[in-house]
């Protein structure tokens, strides 16, 4: 099926897939904002869903010199004031909880900038001359996490929080990487040769569970998302070393019956004894649960291993829902969602 091109065509009408092979172009974005003159003592991120798996991503990279926090609710931490760097960031614009964040963070006097689309979001930001990063529109959320994160590197960038020629290095040498391992997933590299329509078939039929490292969660977080929205389907994700302190007694008894996939995303940048604990995992609850998938990462460097981890995921879970008789693109239910919360 997976190789059937005008299936894979028929089913992804709006082209999800060629969409998630052109992300590396992400990387490439030139966005301009002006400079940020005050410098914080702290950064706090309000952003939901995809708008939000951008700032988990630049924890592990470009990562952060000053305290840094992810807020994903309606209300803002106790410490925001006028020393805080405060970043909404909504795709859409609209998002509620993010609007209600950044009013409190206004009530505090916070430095602000915006990652936007439009919306009210931009609405806001043109009335107080917020410095603001406009994300290019016609996308998914979910599909525009390297947008954001490259729109959070400017941020950092302009605010003389991040070394510009450093960053913009490091971006356009994992742009590069990164064109060239999509090439290994594309529809038309047949499954004998393509680990994420392989990963996908082994993942058919059950709730996925990924599992990484303290560096490399954000992907799994990503596979998480992507499943969630892509394929429709359950699926749940944690990190090591946490997970042996309560998750990993779980796999020995109930439910008796485990109709799950799991998926380790595994990089040698992770701490030793992170890689150490994958193996011994794995060894323990051998018979317990099902076999994990094992998904090393490549590249030459942190940002480029949880790049690879993202986008592979993206393709596993496209093909996943191609395996499911799905359009990726629609969430009509989250849709309704919106309107129904709205009235």
């Amino acid at each position: 099926m997976l190789d059937e091109l005008k299936y894979i065509h028929q089913k992804d009408a709006q082209d999800a897939l060629g969409v998630a092979a052109k992300q590396y172009q992400q990387l490439q974005t030139v966005f301009e904002i002006p400079k940020i003159k005050v410098h914080p003592e702290n950064i706090v991120f309000a952003g939901m869903g995809g708008s939000g798996l951008e700032a988990l991503l630049s924890a592990t990279w470009p990562g952060y010199r000053l305290p840094f926090e992810i807020c994903r609710s309606y209300t803002i931490p106790a410490y925001v004031n006028q020393q805080t760097l405060f970043i909404a960031s909504s795709y859409s614009g609209n998002t509620e909880e993010t609007l209600e964040a950044l009013a409190q963070a206004q009530e505090r006097g916070a430095i602000i900038a915006v990652i936007t689309a439009g919306g009210q979001l931009a609405k806001i930001a043109q009335e107080k001359n917020y410095p603001m990063v406009r994300s290019p529109v016609g996308y998914q959320p979910r599909y525009t996490a390297l947008f954001g994160l490259k729109a959070i590197t400017t941020i950092l960038q302009n605010a003389g929080l991040a070394n510009v020629s450093e960053t913009e290095h490091y971006l356009e040498k994992a742009a590069n990487f990164l064109k060239a391992a999509i090439e290994n997933w594309l529809p038309e590299v047949p499954a004998a040769n393509n680990q994420a329509k392989q990963i996908a078939t082994e993942l058919a039929g059950k709730s996925a569970v990924v599992y990484a490292g303290p560096l490399m969660f954000p992907a799994a977080y990503k596979w998480k998302i992507s499943i969630n929205e892509n394929a429709k389907t359950v699926a749940w994700c944690n990190q090591l070393p946490e997970f042996n302190h309560n998750e990993f007694i779980g796999w020995t008894s109930h439910p008796v019956d485990k109709p799950y996939g799991v998926a380790n995303l595994l990089s040698s940048f992770e701490h030793s004894r992170v890689q150490k604990r994958f193996v011994v995992t794995e060894r323990l609850l051998s018979g317990q649960r099902p076999a994990a998938i094992n998904i090393e990462a490549q590249g030459s460097n942190t940002l480029e291993h949880l790049l690879y981890l993202s986008v592979f995921g993206d393709f596993v879970s496209l093909y996943l829902a191609l395996l499911n008789g799905l359009n990726p693109t629609p969430v009509e239910l989250i849709e309704k969602f919106k309107t129904e919360l709205s009235k």
